[in-house]
């Protein structure tokens, strides 16, 4: 730190490296001490038909609408790996261009459940490469939302 009067370092080093030092340490300390959010709490979409959509995402991916009376039990997804990112405006992955959002859901078993949405009448590509982080296929809603559905790797 800097405990001569005439700027000079004690200890070694330029004042510089030292500055950077106290403020990468300043920085630490904010985020080990700052306020984050536990996980998602909810996903909220615009739909044509927004009954129809409620019940296929209930009937094909098993998400439990919305609680709208006492007693009635909301879906609860397990813990694990999230990834929260925003992507290049140009990217294709989202299909058609006016869309602006992605939603992946982990699944145990990507096979299985492509095969559930198949028989379903479900168009489903499955990526054939398997990654380091797992498997992936890709989908779309009924109204062309785009869902990818990853199985982590083990």
């Amino acid at each position: 730190m800097w405990a001569n009067t005439d700027n000079r370092p004690c200890g070694g080093g330029d004042r510089s490296s030292v500055l950077a030092h106290i403020a990468a340490s300043r920085s630490a300390v904010r985020r080990s001490s700052m306020h984050k959010v536990s996980g998602i709490g909810g996903f909220f979409f615009r739909a044509k038909d927004s009954d129809a959509l409620t019940a296929w995402y209930r009937d094909n991916l098993g998400i439990d609408p919305v609680p709208m009376a006492a007693g009635e039990e909301p879906w609860r997804q397990e813990a694990g790996e999230t990834a929260f990112t925003s992507m290049p405006d140009a990217i294709d992955q989202f299909g058609l261009p006016d869309r602006v959002w992605a939603i992946n859901f982990r699944v145990p078993d990507l096979d299985g459940m492509v095969e559930q949405l198949r028989a379903a009448g479900t168009e489903v590509t499955v990526d054939p490469t398997t990654y380091p982080m797992g498997r992936f296929a890709s989908l779309a809603d009924p109204e062309g939302n785009p869902i990818q559905l990853w199985q982590p790797e083990d």
